[in-house]
């Protein structure tokens, strides 16, 4: 009896962390993300300060896009037009975002979203750590 009262918070902990993100929390990501560190296959971690551009995202009805965009002082922010075209791919393991544009096609998966954090990794292992983007506006 002792043994299985150990092994319930245990089981607790690995069932959280491995807890897939479901459809209801892709609204999440919508919106402005700065990338904050970029984990390597190989283990190896890089920082990001601030960016002179950040990703727009925006996901409906598992469909919508990625943009690149330039945030201003005033508020605004500057963009190409260029659109990376998202489609979302529910599998039984994990949620995929998957990309489109008329060069290259690429997906990741969604390991975690909340009001504040994205975590992505990308078809080479490569895990994407975002924040949510908070601009400083200058009136």
């Amino acid at each position: 009896m002792k043994n299985i009262i150990k092994i319930i918070p245990v089981l607790f902990l690995f069932l959280a962390c491995n807890s897939k993100v479901s459809t209801e929390e892709l609204s999440k990501i919508n919106g402005y993300w700065e990338v904050s560190l970029v984990e390597t296959p190989d283990g190896a971690e890089k920082e990001y300060g601030m960016s002179t551009t950040v990703d727009f995202f925006e996901i409906k009805d598992g469909k919508g896009f990625r943009q690149k965009v330039m945030p201003q002082l005033e508020g605004k922010y500057l963009t190409n037009e260029v659109k990376e075209l998202i489609t979302v791919k529910d599998s039984a393991s994990s949620l995929y975002l998957n990309y489109k544009t008329d060069y290259a096609n690429w997906s990741e998966e969604i390991i975690k979203v909340t009001d504040d954090v994205l975590v992505t990794k990308n078809d080479q292992d490569f895990i994407y750590h975002y924040k949510r983007f908070e601009p400083i506006i200058i009136e």
